[in-house]
């Protein structure tokens, strides 16, 4: 009577190894040991996996494979897998195509050390790839001044009413919450002195040249820069960033370049309509509750304000859309294939936005003030 129960035998020679898989393999019945299989080839060679008389089979023959693979790639052994049936080969290149997740299990923690250390390393390995995504875009603008970009101009439209005419709202809302906790806190101080009609100073310039431009480019962090990751990672997981590609068409062109291009226009003017909000908001509190009249307010904001202010704070929306967007679309871009990884690449968006606003607020505050602007 022929034994039908799962096997895995290694046939080893002095050219090659190989994993002969045969047998009925079912999730009730006894499987071998991935483990074991392994241990019996050699250490940094290649070998293959192949079929011989093979009977039925579930999920446990992929799952078994997939083990061998891990354990080849621990001992640094090359595994061929091209000799599998097709059904089989699919599935199989279906599992090792998503990486083994590396959080950690409940209870487990990293102390602070090896958390800063594991960041650090990981920062390092991604620089490379961040730099290439940096030139592709750098590449695509200039394809664009040249008329030969692909992006589409009904893209570039849609993206300038998502990221513009639909953040208002909360840009608002921010905008005027802030502008009234920056005039209370300087009228507080000032009131010490019977200088209340600078609460329109204080707020004028700190709201149109660094307190709109920050509070903008953190809400579009959020709002927009994660919506880009999102999509763009769901279209990464989906293979559609693939098919372009294949058609010939630069997902850079046609996903980046448009999103990029928006958050540039359009954040600018979001700064100024926050700024303009935030002296609204100064206007009230002054006028309400420290008895500074309107006419005098306005007076003393046209007074203070010049292009300068207006230029630095517009300038430095620019560099903050175009911030967001590099965040977002990097994240979407370099997503992984599975559902987490695009929550993984929403959540990294922010944070890198955030982050990257708050670096570049510091040197472009150092550089205008060293400058005189």
């Amino acid at each position: 009577m022929t034994d039908s129960s799962a096997r895995c035998e290694v046939v080893t020679t002095d050219a090659s190894s190989r994993l002969v898989i045969s047998g009925n393999w079912q999730l009730h019945g006894q499987l071998p040991d991935a483990q074991a299989s392994v241990a019996k080839l050699p250490d940094g060679q290649s070998a293959s996996v192949v079929t011989d008389d093979l009977g039925e089979w579930d999920s446990s023959l992929p799952a078994f494979l997939l083990r061998v693979q891990r354990e080849c790639e621990r001992r640094g052994i090359t595994l061929d897998a091209s000799g599998l049936p097709e059904r089989l080969a699919r599935l199989y290149a279906l599992a090792v195509a998503v990486p083994p997740t590396t959080q950690a299990c409940a209870g487990e923690e990293r102390r602070l050390f090896a958390q800063v250390g594991h960041i650090a390393l990981e920062s390092w390995r991604n620089l490379p790839r961040n730099a290439a995504f940096m030139g592709e875009i750098a590449l695509s603008l200039m394809r664009l001044l040249r008329g030969k970009a692909q992006m589409r101009s009904r893209d570039l439209w849609l993206q300038i009413d998502l990221v513009g005419p639909r953040a208002l709202p909360i840009v608002s809302l921010i905008s005027f919450l802030v502008g009234t906790i920056l005039a209370y806190m300087g009228a507080v101080q000032l009131a010490q002195f019977g200088a209340q009609i600078y609460i329109a100073d204080l707020v004028a310039i700190g709201m149109t040249r660094e307190i709109g431009a920050l509070m903008t480019g953190i809400i579009l962090a959020g709002r927009t820069g994660a919506a880009f990751a999102a999509q763009i990672g769901s279209m990464q997981a989906g293979e559609e960033v693939d098919a372009l590609t294949t058609l010939g068409i630069s997902p850079i062109d046609n996903l980046v370049l448009p999103r990029m291009l928006a958050l540039i226009i359009m954040t600018p003017l979001l700064t100024l309509y926050a700024g303009f909000v935030g002296i609204l908001a100064g206007l009230l509190v002054a006028n309400t509750v420290f008895n500074v009249g309107i006419a005098e307010y306005w007076y003393e904001t046209l007074s203070v304000m010049t292009f300068a202010h207006i230029a630095v704070g517009l300038v430095k929306g620019a560099v903050y859309g175009a911030l967001v967007a590099f965040a977002g679309c990097l994240r979407g871009i370099h997503c992984g294939r599975s559902a987490q990884s695009v929550g993984d690449a929403a959540t990294s968006a922010v944070v890198t936005g955030i982050l990257l606003i708050t670096i570049f607020a510091s040197v472009l505050t150092v550089i205008f003030q060293k400058l005189g602007i």
